[in-house]
């Protein structure tokens, strides 16, 4: 493993001698796995002790929530409503999948990467990915190759920037090198699978990180390939729990949020993977191009986003536990399906949260009643302990009493 780099080496990590040996430091990121793993511990733990009924419900949500960020990074803004239906029936809990192609298959690539982690990836695989991301064969209005790698004999380059100002973050390798360099990322990725009873070869966190570097470095389709990286980090991780021995519902249940975690420091993570792609370093001898620094940015996000889920598990808990009290009240429908409102808006720690809280109009809005009535029953709810009440007169807001929970009573929002 790299004690020392060289200085910065022209041309992009792709276009060095060394390429594609990969190398890293592992003296200086082994406190970084360990406090990796213990994230990961902690989280298993809590998702071992909350149940299998509550452990399928917070598999959909985390499903969810990975896939509206893994579109989000792209700019893609998917409907809730649409994800939710394509995962409730990929789970096996609604009959029949959303209307939306893009969506349905985006989660189907999302499902494929971890249910089936352990059925090894090959170039048709990953055609086929890259197919269900654009049903139609265009990326917005734009046609584009689909279900087969890249042929174009325009440069790959990632940009930004409005046209005739593009600035140019990266440029992958030329088409007619795509499908060796493919060949060897996938040999790579099988090999270095880590299996259950064996000394893996490569940590897995680490595995991971690598992977997505490599697959983005390859840049080998003509869209999708971010999404499509980040179902390889999927797939990877999946695979390295599996090899821990652990139940194959916990592997497939996709909860470190590595997408959301990427999403929440976007600009981060293009950084530093740009930094290695564009200005890779090379072991003093020249033998392999030295990643450390893009493998820590990784390892650190992986724990970021295992403390995360933590916080979303026990949001789950806390959910439960409220139920339960309001199962144990007299409510009526009306009531019921406000606190159901309030409990989907979640925790604004989380990044929830009802904007401006619930009030009497929004209570009769939502739920047809009257404001007199929609008053009482709010008075009931909050006189039950269900709700807390702030303001005083037409200022008034209401909110659940979740303990810990935060909720915004301030901003108005539409029901």
């Amino acid at each position: 493993m790299p004690t020392q780099a060289s200085p910065t080496q022209p041309g992009a990590i792709w276009q060095q001698a060394a390429w594609p040996t990969l190398a890293f430091d592992a003296a200086s990121l082994a406190p970084d796995l360990d406090l990796a793993r213990l994230a990961q511990g902690k989280l298993l733990g809590l998702l071992d002790a909350i149940g299998l009924g509550q452990a399928q419900a917070l598999r959909q949500e985390l499903w969810v929530q990975e896939a509206l960020a893994t579109a989000a990074i792209e700019g893609q803004q998917l409907n809730l409503a649409s994800v939710r239906s394509s995962v409730a029936h990929r789970l096996g809990l609604a009959d029949a999948p959303g209307h939306d192609r893009d969506v349905e298959g985006l989660v189907l690539v999302m499902q494929d990467a971890v249910d089936n982690c352990q059925t090894p990836l090959n170039l048709d695989r990953l055609c086929r990915w890259q197919a269900a991301l654009f049903p139609g064969g265009t990326s917005g209005i734009t046609r584009i190759v689909v279900g087969r790698l890249r042929d174009h004999a325009d440069a790959m380059q990632i940009v930004s920037g409005p046209m005739g100002r593009e600035l140019v973050h990266y440029a992958a390798p030329h088409s007619s090198q795509v499908a060796d360099e493919i060949d060897k990322f996938l040999t790579w990725f099988e090999a270095s699978r880590p299996r259950v009873g064996a000394v893996p070869s490569l940590h897995g966190i680490v595995r991971a990180a690598v992977a997505h570097l490599w697959f983005e470095s390859i840049h080998p389709f003509e869209d999708g390939n971010g999404r499509l990286g980040r179902a390889v980090v999927d797939m990877a991780l999946a695979q390295d729990m599996l090899a821990q021995d652990l139940s194959a519902t916990l592997a497939q249940m996709r909860v470190f949020g590595m997408a959301r975690q990427m999403l929440k420091t976007r600009s981060a993570y293009y950084d530093a993977l740009n930094l290695v792609q564009r200005k890779p370093l090379l072991l003093s001898d020249g033998s392999a191009i030295d990643v450390t620094s893009w493998v820590q940015w990784f390892v650190h996000a992986f724990t970021q986003g295992c403390v995360s889920s933590q916080a979303v598990v026990r949001q789950a808990v806390d959910k439960s536990a409220f139920r339960v009290k309001a199962a144990a009240c007299d409510l009526n429908a009306r009531q019921h399906k406000i606190l159901g409102r309030l409990l989907e808006a979640g925790n604004t720690e989380l990044g929830g949260g009802f904007l401006g809280g619930m009030t009497t109009d929004k209570y009769a809005k939502i739920t047809g009643a009257s404001k007199a009535t929609a008053s009482r029953d709010l008075t009931d709810l909050a006189a039950k302990g269900l709700l807390r009440v702030e303001g005083v007169g037409k200022a008034t807001r209401y909110a659940v009493t979740v303990p810990g929970w935060l909720q915004p009573v301030v901003s108005e929002a539409q029901p």
